[in-house]
Protein backbone atom coordinates (compact mmCIF):
# COMPACT_ATOMS: atom_id res chain seq x y z
CA UNK A 1 0.00 0.00 0.00
CA UNK A 2 1.42 3.36 -1.01
CA UNK A 3 1.65 5.99 1.69
CA UNK A 4 0.58 9.60 1.16
CA UNK A 5 3.44 11.91 2.06
CA UNK A 6 1.41 14.98 2.97
CA UNK A 7 -0.91 16.21 5.67
CA UNK A 8 -4.54 15.08 5.18
CA UNK A 9 -5.66 18.54 6.32
CA UNK A 10 -4.19 20.04 3.14
CA UNK A 11 -6.96 18.38 1.14
CA UNK A 12 -9.72 20.41 2.81
CA UNK A 13 -10.92 23.75 1.48
CA UNK A 14 -11.07 25.25 4.97
CA UNK A 15 -8.39 25.56 7.62
CA UNK A 16 -10.78 24.30 10.30
CA UNK A 17 -13.14 21.35 10.02
CA UNK A 18 -16.53 22.98 10.44
CA UNK A 19 -18.19 19.61 11.04
CA UNK A 20 -16.14 18.97 14.18
CA UNK A 21 -16.82 20.36 17.62
CA UNK A 22 -14.38 22.91 18.98
CA UNK A 23 -13.71 20.99 22.15
CA UNK A 24 -11.96 17.98 20.62
CA UNK A 25 -10.90 15.38 23.14
CA UNK A 26 -7.45 13.85 22.70
CA UNK A 27 -7.51 10.29 23.99
CA UNK A 28 -5.00 7.49 24.30
CA UNK A 29 -6.02 3.92 23.59
CA UNK A 30 -5.23 1.61 26.50
CA UNK A 31 -4.19 -1.29 24.30
CA UNK A 32 -1.96 0.37 21.71
CA UNK A 33 0.34 3.29 21.16
CA UNK A 34 -2.05 4.93 18.68
CA UNK A 35 -3.50 8.28 19.66
CA UNK A 36 -7.00 9.38 18.77
CA UNK A 37 -9.14 12.48 18.55
CA UNK A 38 -12.82 12.14 19.42
CA UNK A 39 -15.11 14.63 17.70
CA UNK A 40 -18.83 15.30 17.35
CA UNK A 41 -19.95 15.51 13.71
CA UNK A 42 -23.28 16.78 12.44
CA UNK A 43 -25.03 14.50 9.96
CA UNK A 44 -28.52 15.06 8.51
CA UNK A 45 -30.92 14.48 11.40
CA UNK A 46 -28.36 13.27 13.89
CA UNK A 47 -25.06 13.89 15.62
CA UNK A 48 -22.41 11.19 15.65
CA UNK A 49 -19.43 11.00 17.98
CA UNK A 50 -16.53 9.60 15.99
CA UNK A 51 -13.13 8.59 17.29
CA UNK A 52 -10.50 9.27 14.64
CA UNK A 53 -6.84 8.32 14.47
CA UNK A 54 -4.55 11.30 14.93
CA UNK A 55 -2.55 9.69 12.11
CA UNK A 56 -2.91 6.49 10.13
CA UNK A 57 -0.55 5.21 7.44
CA UNK A 58 -3.36 4.46 4.97
CA UNK A 59 -5.44 7.55 5.83
CA UNK A 60 -8.15 5.66 7.72
CA UNK A 61 -7.97 8.44 10.27
CA UNK A 62 -10.36 11.25 9.31
CA UNK A 63 -13.82 11.94 7.95
CA UNK A 64 -13.17 13.23 4.46
CA UNK A 65 -15.36 15.72 2.51
CA UNK A 66 -16.85 12.98 0.31
CA UNK A 67 -18.56 11.38 3.30
CA UNK A 68 -20.59 14.49 4.11
CA UNK A 69 -21.33 15.17 0.44
CA UNK A 70 -22.48 11.57 0.02
CA UNK A 71 -24.92 11.56 2.93
CA UNK A 72 -26.38 14.89 1.80
CA UNK A 73 -26.92 13.48 -1.70
CA UNK A 74 -28.51 10.28 -0.35
CA UNK A 75 -30.92 12.25 1.85
CA UNK A 76 -31.81 14.65 -0.98
CA UNK A 77 -32.47 11.78 -3.38
CA UNK A 78 -34.69 10.08 -0.76
CA UNK A 79 -33.39 6.71 -1.87
CA UNK A 80 -35.07 3.79 -0.19
CA UNK A 81 -32.14 1.68 0.96
CA UNK A 82 -34.17 -0.60 3.22
CA UNK A 83 -33.98 -4.19 2.10
CA UNK A 84 -30.67 -3.73 0.33
CA UNK A 85 -27.52 -5.54 1.43
CA UNK A 86 -24.69 -3.02 1.50
CA UNK A 87 -20.93 -3.21 1.85
CA UNK A 88 -18.73 -0.14 2.23
CA UNK A 89 -15.20 -0.17 0.83
CA UNK A 90 -12.60 1.93 2.62
CA UNK A 91 -14.79 2.42 5.68
CA UNK A 92 -12.09 4.23 7.67
CA UNK A 93 -13.79 5.32 10.90
CA UNK A 94 -17.08 3.62 9.97
CA UNK A 95 -19.02 6.90 10.21
CA UNK A 96 -20.84 6.54 6.87
CA UNK A 97 -21.95 2.98 7.61
CA UNK A 98 -23.05 3.95 11.13
CA UNK A 99 -25.11 6.84 9.75
CA UNK A 100 -26.85 4.65 7.17
CA UNK A 101 -27.53 1.93 9.71
CA UNK A 102 -29.08 4.37 12.17
CA UNK A 103 -31.11 6.29 9.55
CA UNK A 104 -32.33 3.42 7.36
CA UNK A 105 -31.77 0.36 9.62
CA UNK A 106 -29.98 -1.27 6.70
CA UNK A 107 -27.95 -4.46 6.56
CA UNK A 108 -24.48 -3.00 6.07
CA UNK A 109 -20.97 -4.44 6.32
CA UNK A 110 -17.83 -2.35 6.72
CA UNK A 111 -14.51 -3.22 5.12
CA UNK A 112 -11.06 -1.74 4.92
CA UNK A 113 -7.37 -2.54 4.64
CA UNK A 114 -6.28 -5.61 6.61
CA UNK A 115 -5.54 -3.80 9.87
CA UNK A 116 -6.72 -4.72 13.38
CA UNK A 117 -6.70 -1.11 14.61
CA UNK A 118 -9.10 -0.02 11.86
CA UNK A 119 -11.50 -2.84 12.73
CA UNK A 120 -11.29 -2.10 16.44
CA UNK A 121 -11.88 1.62 15.91
CA UNK A 122 -14.98 1.01 13.77
CA UNK A 123 -16.33 -1.29 16.49
CA UNK A 124 -15.63 1.42 19.08
CA UNK A 125 -17.50 4.02 17.02
CA UNK A 126 -20.43 1.65 16.58
CA UNK A 127 -20.65 1.15 20.35
CA UNK A 128 -20.46 4.83 21.35
CA UNK A 129 -23.16 5.68 18.80
CA UNK A 130 -25.58 2.99 19.98
CA UNK A 131 -25.12 0.52 17.12
CA UNK A 132 -25.37 -2.85 18.82
CA UNK A 133 -24.33 -5.43 17.87
CA UNK A 134 -21.48 -3.74 16.05
CA UNK A 135 -21.56 -3.85 12.26
CA UNK A 136 -19.95 -6.87 10.59
CA UNK A 137 -16.50 -6.05 9.23
CA UNK A 138 -14.32 -7.59 6.52
CA UNK A 139 -10.57 -7.02 6.35
CA UNK A 140 -9.62 -6.89 2.71
CA UNK A 141 -6.72 -5.40 0.77
CA UNK A 142 -7.92 -4.48 -2.73
CA UNK A 143 -6.86 -6.94 -5.38
CA UNK A 144 -6.44 -9.85 -2.97
CA UNK A 145 -8.88 -12.80 -3.08
CA UNK A 146 -12.06 -11.68 -1.38
CA UNK A 147 -12.85 -13.53 1.88
CA UNK A 148 -16.44 -14.24 0.79
CA UNK A 149 -16.37 -16.25 -2.47
CA UNK A 150 -20.11 -15.69 -3.11
CA UNK A 151 -20.86 -11.99 -2.58
CA UNK A 152 -24.52 -11.18 -1.87
CA UNK A 153 -24.17 -7.41 -1.49
CA UNK A 154 -26.37 -5.67 -4.05
CA UNK A 155 -24.99 -2.21 -3.22
CA UNK A 156 -21.32 -1.30 -2.75
CA UNK A 157 -20.61 2.19 -1.44
CA UNK A 158 -17.52 4.31 -0.83
CA UNK A 159 -16.46 7.91 -0.37
CA UNK A 160 -13.11 9.52 -1.18
CA UNK A 161 -11.18 6.33 -1.89
CA UNK A 162 -9.32 7.37 -5.06
CA UNK A 163 -6.26 8.89 -3.38
CA UNK A 164 -3.82 6.09 -4.18
CA UNK A 165 -3.55 6.08 -7.99
CA UNK A 166 -1.27 3.01 -8.03
CA UNK A 167 -4.03 1.06 -6.27
CA UNK A 168 -6.66 1.69 -8.98
CA UNK A 169 -6.06 -1.66 -10.76
CA UNK A 170 -6.44 -3.50 -7.44
CA UNK A 171 -9.59 -1.55 -6.53
CA UNK A 172 -11.10 -2.27 -9.95
CA UNK A 173 -10.24 -5.96 -9.54
CA UNK A 174 -12.14 -6.05 -6.25
CA UNK A 175 -15.09 -4.14 -7.76
CA UNK A 176 -15.26 -6.51 -10.72
CA UNK A 177 -15.44 -9.47 -8.37
CA UNK A 178 -18.14 -7.97 -6.15
CA UNK A 179 -20.26 -6.77 -9.10
CA UNK A 180 -19.81 -9.59 -11.60
CA UNK A 181 -19.93 -12.46 -9.06
CA UNK A 182 -22.93 -11.05 -7.19
CA UNK A 183 -25.42 -13.76 -6.26
CA UNK A 184 -28.83 -12.33 -5.33
CA UNK A 185 -30.83 -13.85 -2.53
CA UNK A 186 -34.23 -15.28 -3.50
CA UNK A 187 -36.00 -12.45 -1.67
CA UNK A 188 -34.15 -9.88 -3.83
CA UNK A 189 -34.57 -11.71 -7.12
CA UNK A 190 -38.36 -11.36 -7.02
CA UNK A 191 -38.45 -7.73 -5.87
CA UNK A 192 -40.41 -5.16 -7.88
CA UNK A 193 -38.47 -2.48 -9.74
CA UNK A 194 -38.84 1.13 -8.67
CA UNK A 195 -37.35 4.54 -9.37
CA UNK A 196 -34.62 3.78 -6.86
CA UNK A 197 -33.83 0.52 -8.66
CA UNK A 198 -33.54 2.40 -11.96
CA UNK A 199 -31.22 5.01 -10.48
CA UNK A 200 -29.14 2.54 -8.47
CA UNK A 201 -29.75 -0.97 -9.86
CA UNK A 202 -28.74 -4.29 -8.29
CA UNK A 203 -25.82 -4.71 -8.10
CA UNK A 204 -24.13 -1.32 -8.22
CA UNK A 205 -21.17 0.61 -6.84
CA UNK A 206 -22.20 4.06 -5.59
CA UNK A 207 -19.32 6.41 -4.88
CA UNK A 208 -18.81 10.01 -3.84
CA UNK A 209 -15.50 11.68 -4.63
CA UNK A 210 -14.50 15.12 -3.30
CA UNK A 211 -10.76 15.00 -2.69
CA UNK A 212 -8.46 17.08 -4.86
CA UNK A 213 -6.24 15.18 -7.27
CA UNK A 214 -5.37 15.84 -10.88
CA UNK A 215 -8.10 15.28 -13.46
CA UNK A 216 -5.79 12.99 -15.42
CA UNK A 217 -5.19 10.79 -12.38
CA UNK A 218 -8.90 10.77 -11.54
CA UNK A 219 -9.85 9.78 -15.08
CA UNK A 220 -7.55 6.76 -14.87
CA UNK A 221 -9.97 5.11 -12.46
CA UNK A 222 -13.07 5.66 -14.57
CA UNK A 223 -11.38 4.64 -17.83
CA UNK A 224 -9.98 1.58 -16.02
CA UNK A 225 -13.49 0.60 -14.94
CA UNK A 226 -14.76 0.86 -18.53
CA UNK A 227 -11.82 -1.17 -19.85
CA UNK A 228 -12.72 -3.86 -17.28
CA UNK A 229 -16.27 -4.04 -18.62
CA UNK A 230 -17.97 -1.79 -16.09
CA UNK A 231 -20.32 1.09 -16.92
CA UNK A 232 -19.78 4.49 -15.29
CA UNK A 233 -22.63 6.97 -14.82
CA UNK A 234 -22.26 10.41 -13.26
CA UNK A 235 -25.30 11.11 -11.08
CA UNK A 236 -24.31 14.67 -10.15
CA UNK A 237 -22.67 16.32 -7.13
CA UNK A 238 -19.55 14.19 -7.73
CA UNK A 239 -21.56 11.00 -7.14
CA UNK A 240 -20.97 8.13 -9.54
CA UNK A 241 -22.78 4.84 -10.13
CA UNK A 242 -20.76 1.95 -11.57
CA UNK A 243 -22.47 -1.22 -12.75
CA UNK A 244 -21.54 -4.45 -14.60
Amino acid sequence: MDIAFFSPSSLFHQDDDSSASSDDEQTQDDKSSSSYVQRSHQFPGMELVIREFSFHQVNANLLWPGTFAFVEWLVQQKLNLQGRRIIELGSGTGALAIFLNKLYQVDITTSDYDDQEIEDNIAHNCTINGVSPVLPHIRHSWGDPFPNPSPEWDLIIASDILLYVKQYPNLIKTLCFLLKCYKPRETCADSDSSEEELLVPRPAFLMSWRRRIGKEDESLFFSGCETAGLQVKHLGSRVYCITP
